[in-house]
C-alpha cells in the first residue's frame, strides 16, 4: 500500500460547507489534480456546479492522481475483504500485521471511508446544491442528489447511523438513524427521477453537465435508468426491516417508463477521467491483495468463463487461485506468484454499476412480491447473459443450463496453508420446483459473480440475505467482539468523531441499538 497524507477531520468540522478552515491547510495540495477546476474557474462556464459534481463522481469510488492507497482502505480492505472477493497477502501495514482482515479495526482504517466521503462527496454536494438552486437548475440539483445518495448509501451500509439530514446546519452534526437515512434516500431519488423524467420529456436530446459528467456524459436517460436501478437496489436492501416501504419503492422503479440500466452500451463506468485504476495499483503495483478463496470456490466450481476475465492466471502452475480469508501472513512472496491478481489494466475504467445487476434485482422482486410481467426465471437468466456480454465471454446458454456444477472445495496453491470444503451446494440452472430460499440463493450468488469487483455491495447483500455463503476467516483478532461464524456486520464509528463530535456519536450508538463494534447489526440486517 502506498499511503497518501490524508486530512482527518471529524464531521464536527466537515459540516462547515466548503470552507474547511480549521483542518485543511493542505487542502489544495491533497485535493487537486490536472482534471479538477481551480477556484478561479468556478465562476464561469458552469464550473460553479460542474466542478463540484465531477469531484463527487471521482470520490464515490476514489480515483485520481496517486489515490490507490486511499481506495484500498475504503473499498478493498473493507467490502473487498468482507465479501470474499479479495484477500490480503501483505505481511504488515503501517497499522500493524493484524487489521480488518482479522476483524481488528485500526483507527486509520475506520476513519478514512467516513472522512473521505464527507469531505469529497457531501461537501461538494452542499456547494453544488446551493449554487444549482440559486441558478434555478433543477436537473443539476437532481444529478447531484443521485450521486450523493449513491455515495452515502455505501457509508451508512458500513457504519449504520450517520450525519445526513442535518449536514451543513451546525459545526457538530447530529446523526440520523439508518431508517431515517434510507427514507430520505427514497425521497431524494423519487424527486430526482421525477425531475429528470420531466426534463427528458421536454428535452430528450439535451444533456446536463456533459463536460463534467465522467460517468454518462450528461445523458439524462442514462441517469434516470441508473437512479431507477439504484432505487430498486435500496428498496430490496430494506425488505426484511420494512417490507411495505421496500415493496412500494420497488414498484415505483419497476413501473417507471424508462426502465433500468441493462445493455453493455448503457454500462455505468467512470471512463473519461485520466487516472491509474486503483484495483490495478493495489493488486499489481502494490502486490498487497489477491483473489479471495470465496469467489474462487464459485468460479472454479462452475467452470465459469468469466474467471479469467476477472483474474489473471497464477504465474506458478496456471489457473486462477485465491487466498483463504484472514490468514496471518508471514511470507508475502510465497503468495505473489502462486495466486491470482485481478485482471485489470492500469488505464481500465471503473465500474459504478453493472447492467446485469438490474435483472437480478428484478428477479428477486418478482420472486418476493410477484412484481413485473417477466418471470423470475427469465430475469435470472437474462442477468447471466448480460453479465457474460459485459465481460466479453461466450458460453452463457450452456452455463445457464448447467444443473450439475457446484461450488468447489478450496485448495491452497501456496503450500497447503489452508484448504476448506465448499460452503454451498447451489447449482446454476433455475429450478421452478425449488423453495424460496434456494431460488434466492441462486439469484444472489449469480448477482455476486456479476457485480464483481464491487465488494461493498456484495458485502451488504451477504449481510442482508446470507448469500452467497462465504468462508469464515482463519484468525479472529477481535477478542470476541466480532463473531467468526456470524462474520463482521459493520465498521465501528470513527475515532475522529469521538474526539470532535462526542455527544452526537454517543447518541448514534443509542440509535444503533447495540455496542459500537463489528458484531452489531444494522437496521436493515434483520433476516
Amino acid at each position: 500500500m502506498k499511503l497518501n497524507k490524508k486530512i482527518t477531520c471529524g464531521v464536527a468540522t466537515l459540516a462547515a460547507a466548503f470552507a474547511l478552515s480549521s483542518c485543511t491547510g493542505e487542502f489544495e495540495k491533497w485535493n487537486s489534480d490536472s482534471n479538477s477546476a481551480s477556484e478561479e474557474d468556478m465562476g464561469r462556464d458552469n464550473w460553479s456546479t460542474g466542478g463540484f459534481f465531477a469531484q463527487m463522481e471521482h470520490n464515490v469510488f476514489i480515483v485520481g492522481q496517486d489515490k490507490g492507497g486511499a481506495f484500498q482502505i475504503t473499498d478493498m480492505l473493507t467490502g473487498g475483504l468482507f465479501s470474499g472477493y479479495f484477500s490480503n497477502i501483505k505481511e504488515s501495514y503501517p497499522v500493524g500485521s493484524l487489521h480488518n482482515a482479522h476483524y481488528l479495526m485500526p483507527d486509520l482504517w475506520v476513519n478514512q471511508p467516513f472522512n473521505d466521503t464527507y469531505q469529497n462527496v457531501m461537501q461538494p454536494w452542499s456547494t453544488l446544491n446551493k449554487n444549482s438552486e440559486a441558478a434555478g437548475t433543477q436537473a443539476v440539483t437532481a444529478l447531484g442528489d443521485i450521486v450523493k445518495v449513491f455515495g452515502m448509501a455505501r457509508i451508512t451500509d458500513m457504519y449504520g447511523p450517520i450525519p445526513y439530514s442535518k449536514f451543513g446546519t451546525a459545526l457538530k452534526v447530529a446523526y440520523d438513524s439508518q431508517e431515517e437515512v434510507y427514507r430520505q434516500f427514497f425521497n431524494e431519488l423519487d424527486n430526482a427521477i421525477d425531475v429528470l423524467t420531466e426534463y427528458y420529456a421536454a428535452n430528450s436530446s439535451s444533456k446536463v453537465l456533459a463536460k463534467f459528467d465522467f460517468v454518462f456524459g450528461g445523458n439524462t436517460a442514462s441517469w434516470i435508468k441508473f437512479a431507477n436501478t439504484l432505487r430498486l437496489r435500496l428498496a430490496l436492501r430494506v425488505c426484511y426491516a420494512d417490507e411495505a416501504l421496500a415493496r412500494a419503492e420497488a414498484e415505483k422503479s419497476i413501473n417507471h417508463s424508462l426502465g433500468f440500466l441493462e445493455t453493455k452500451a448503457e454500462h455505468s463506468n467512470d471512463s473519461k477521467y485520466s487516472y491509474l485504476n486503483p484495483y490495478w495499483e493495489v493488486t499489481k503495483s502494490f502486490n498487497d491483495m489477491r483473489m479471495g478463496a470465496c469467489i474462487e470456490s464459485y468460479l472454479n466450481g462452475y467452470s465459469d468463463p468469466r474467471a479469467t476475465a476477472y483474474f489473471s492466471e497464477a504465474k506458478n502452475g496456471g489457473g486462477i487461485h485465491g487466498v483463504y480469508p484472514g490468514l496471518r501472513i508471514s511470507n508475502q512472496s510465497s503468495y505473489t506468484d502462486n495466486t491470482s491478481a485481478m485482471n485489470v489494466e492500469s488505464g481500465s475504467a471503473m465500474q459504478w454499476m453493472s447492467g446485469a445487476e438490474s435483472f437480478f434485482l428484478r428477479a428477486e422482486a418478482k420472486l418476493r412480491w410477484n412484481l413485473g410481467a417477466t418471470s423470475a426465471k427469465d430475469l435470472y437468466e437474462q442477468g447471466i447473459r448480460t453479465s457474460f456480454a459485459e465481460r466479453g465471454v461466450g458460453g452463457a446458454d450452456a452455463y445457464i443450463a448447467n444443473s450439475e456444477a457446484k461450488p468447489a472445495d478450496f485448495k491452497d496453491n501456496s503450500g497447503g496453508r489452508r484448504d476448506a470444503s465448499a460452503v454451498s451446494t447451489i447449482t446454476i440452472a433455475w429450478d421452478d420446483n425449488a423453495n424460496f430460499e434456494q431460488k434466492l440463493e441462486r439469484i444472489i450468488t449469480q448477482k455476486y459473480l456479476a457485480i464483481f469487483p464491487d465488494g461493498q455491495e456484495a458485502w451488504s447483500e451477504f449481510r442482508r440475505t446470507g448469500y452467497p455463503k462465504l468462508f469464515t476467516i482463519n484468525y479472529n483478532a477481535s477478542s470476541g467482539a466480532v463473531s467468526t461464524n456470524t462474520q463482521i456486520r459493520r465498521l465501528r464509528f470513527p475515532t475522529d468523531e469521538y474526539s470532535q463530535n462526542a455527544a452526537n456519536v454517543q447518541a448514534a450508538v443509542t440509535l444503533l441499538g447495540g455496542q459500537d463494534n463489528g458484531n452489531t447489526k444494522l437496521w436493515w440486517d434483520k433476516k
